[in-house]
């Protein structure tokens, strides 16, 4: 598989270790009210979706950058690539 980067262009995934989820940019507050529970969700309580859906790559063997990639589960056609911290900033959430 083929990964577009952003900086770099096309890529091997082999480069690349999958992360999961991309939805895992949004980390809980430690100060929210119900902290324990947003956390526990935070870990253990995910969608496995078939078609697309976000997730997050690194580039080990590369400028070790983090990317969301949109990809369908199914035919593992990758439709975008974004770096990650572009998508955190877009969203309202920088790190």
């Amino acid at each position: 598989m083929i990964i577009e980067h952003p900086l770099l262009g096309p890529r091997d995934a082999a480069e690349f270790v999958y992360l999961g989820d991309a939805s895992l940019i949004h980390r809980p507050s430690k100060d929210d009210t119900n902290a324990a529970v947003a956390f526990l969700e935070y870990q253990y309580l995910r969608d496995n979706p078939a078609g697309l859906h976000r997730e997050l790559w690194y580039h080990e063997q590369g400028d070790r950058s983090w990317l969301v990639v949109t990809r369908n589960t199914v035919t593992h056609e990758i439709t975008d690539v974004q770096l990650a911290k572009d998508v955190a900033r877009s969203e309202g959430r920088s790190r």
